[in-house]
């Protein structure tokens, strides 16, 4: 299945969540960029609450773009445990404190709001595709540690060997297809634009019209 782009994505994990429409206690996280764009279009034909969840990828020490976890609100983190020792405690404490740094920054940045309070609530959390799954784990981590109701990934597609990793970390996974070969997300889009902050922002501002 190759989605047209992220809005037929999210429409189409709507109607697999069309139980938790119009719910008090229900509210919609997306992951920044791609998966704030998912995200606003569950949770305009849910009418709830949207918001973010921001995370950073960990680089490797000696291959930035290669990521080998990822951090979110409050320094929780998801690491991979295969190069752990490789990178080294000191570079992993540093970088999650920097990282978090900017993950302030970037909510300041996004909607100027507090983070959003997820006690007793019902979590959707949203990404465009899980690859690696440490984005996900990690924003998973975060949200558990406000001790919401319930934990629900939803993502349009991920890889196998992800969804598994997720699936035992959340309360429910919502997935739309699993493939045999994963190459990368965007290969499940025909259009696949890399989202900029201004349209983080009109999402956001967009979603308070609808719950």
């Amino acid at each position: 299945m190759i989605f047209k782009d992220r809005h037929e994505a999210g429409q189409q994990l709507a109607r697999e969540l069309s139980k938790y429409k119009n719910k008090k206690d229900v509210i919609v996280l997306g992951i920044p960029r791609g998966g704030v764009e998912v995200a606003f279009n569950i949770a305009k034909t849910l009418k709830v609450p949207l918001s973010i969840v921001v995370t950073k990828k960990i680089g490797h020490p000696f291959e930035s773009e290669f990521a080998i976890g990822a951090v979110s609100p409050g320094g929780h983190y998801s690491i991979n445990k295969q190069y752990q020792a490789e990178a080294g405690e000191g570079y992993i404490k540093n970088t999650i404190k920097e990282l978090t740094k900017e993950i302030n920054r970037r909510y300041k940045e996004y909607t100027n709001e507090k983070l959003p309070k997820l006690k007793n609530k019902i979590v959707i959390l949203v990404d465009d595709g899980l690859a690696t799954g440490f984005t996900m784990l990690s924003a998973v981590e975060y949200v558990q540690s406000q001790n919401p109701k319930k934990i629900i990934v939803a993502i349009p597609v991920a890889a196998q060997d992800s969804f598994e990793k997720v699936k035992a970390a959340a309360n429910e996974v919502v997935c739309l297809q699993i493939p045999v070969f994963f190459a990368a997300v965007g290969g499940f889009y025909q259009n696949f634009m890399q989202l900029e902050d201004e349209e983080v922002k009109y999402y956001l501002k967009e979603g308070k019209k609808y719950c």
